[in-house]
């Protein structure tokens, strides 16, 4: 059976209050970046995650390695959760997977903005070529 190991990070990126979906399964590392307004509750982030995770726009990266599952001492776990609960902000492997995403989207965005100006220029040609032939037409 596949394991699938995920966390919900809340940190204050300012202005805003900003939430990291994190997935990890055999399939790869997804993540996923939430911008809520206001601090968000406990119950609101919740009812949130139950709500919406089915829709979240998780971007798919390469898994750098692969998670290793072993059991932990339980006071050691404390320590771990404690040291999570503790650290602020996103992860390096999160910061660089959206890093990555973004841009990608912003070459897909700067292709369909090359390909929509090339569009133009060649209406624009068209019409002027258009323009001329008619003139020359006669009656």
């Amino acid at each position: 059976m596949d394991t699938i190991v995920s966390g919900f990070t809340v940190f204050f990126e300012a202005p805003f209050w900003v939430g990291i979906f994190e997935c990890e399964s055999a399939a790869g590392y997804e993540v996923c970046k939430i911008t809520f307004g206001a601090e968000p509750k406990d119950s609101e982030v919740y009812e949130f995650i139950l709500a919406c995770w089915r829709h979240m726009h998780m971007r798919a990266q390469k898994s750098d390695k692969k998670t290793v599952k072993r059991a932990v001492n339980p006071k050691r776990m404390q320590r771990e959760v404690k040291k999570l609960l503790m650290r602020r902000g996103a992860g390096t492997k999160t910061q660089r997977a959206l890093k990555k995403s973004y841009e990608l989207a912003k070459a897909e965005r700067k292709q369909k903005a090359y390909e929509t100006t090339e569009k133009e220029k060649e209406e624009k040609r068209e019409k002027k070529h258009f323009k001329k032939k008619k003139k020359h037409r006669g009656h």
